[in-house]
């Protein structure tokens, strides 16, 4: 079996594991990516009242399964918010942004009691950032500005070309962030002028995560 086909069946198996966590009937969160791609499809199952989509491919996907798509402003909070991850570590901070939508992502797990993370074991490491760069959302006339800036705090950042954020803002992925402090650094990034958000997610990680392997899928909690 290939490297591909192994991978998609831990995605299977993870998504599957989540729908126990998940409520029936109600409004949920929904993240972004190849492993939230196989949970949707397996969403019908709750009968969902609806769902908050944190992108628009998230979005079109929920459309196609017959879920109602939800906007934020139409809910007061939710009880879960779930979506995988390009790293993830013990204190369950992650590195997310893979797929570009980490603003949005960011911004509807602020709104959900719980932060569910899905995802198969090679995204579990025990420091963030060493194999996956961290994406890093910019306003278009600060690129270079933001850029140089996390030279100095000794980032290598590389544009992603060719690729513009559903807020219509740009990327740079930060290669050789020694990220100790997960939760000082998502400040500090923040901070930076013409940053919209970072692919941090420390200040408010992951409550529980199901992290699928060749022997099962184990669920860490924080």
């Amino acid at each position: 079996m290939s490297d591909t086909n192994q991978q998609n069946l831990l995605k299977q198996a993870v998504a599957q594991a989540a729908l126990a966590h998940l409520p029936k009937g109600g409004v949920i969160g929904v993240g972004t990516g190849s492993t939230v791609n196989f949970l949707i499809d397996l969403l019908p199952q709750l009968k969902l009242a609806g769902a908050v989509a944190s992108s628009k491919a998230t979005e079109d996907r929920l459309k196609a399964v017959g879920i109602e798509v939800v906007e934020l402003n139409q809910v007061g909070s939710l009880d879960v918010y779930i979506d995988g991850a390009d790293e993830i570590d013990r204190h369950l901070h992650m590195i997310k942004g893979g797929g570009g939508a980490l603003t949005r992502e960011k911004i509807v797990a602020s709104v959900a009691k719980r932060f569910i993370c899905i995802a198969d074991e090679s995204k579990w490491v025990e420091q963030l950032g060493r194999a996956f760069p961290l994406p890093i959302e910019v306003i278009p006339m600060a690129r270079s500005a933001v850029g140089r800036k996390l030279v100095t705090l000794g980032g290598s950042p590389a544009y992603r070309q060719g690729f513009v954020t559903d807020n219509g803002n740009l990327i740079l992925d930060v290669h050789n962030l020694n990220i100790l402090n997960a939760i000082a650094l998502e400040s500090e990034l923040n901070d930076i002028a013409g940053v919209v958000c970072n692919g941090l997610f420390a200040k408010q990680g992951a409550d529980l995560a199901l992290l699928a392997g060749p022997n099962g899928v184990r669920e860490v909690s924080r």
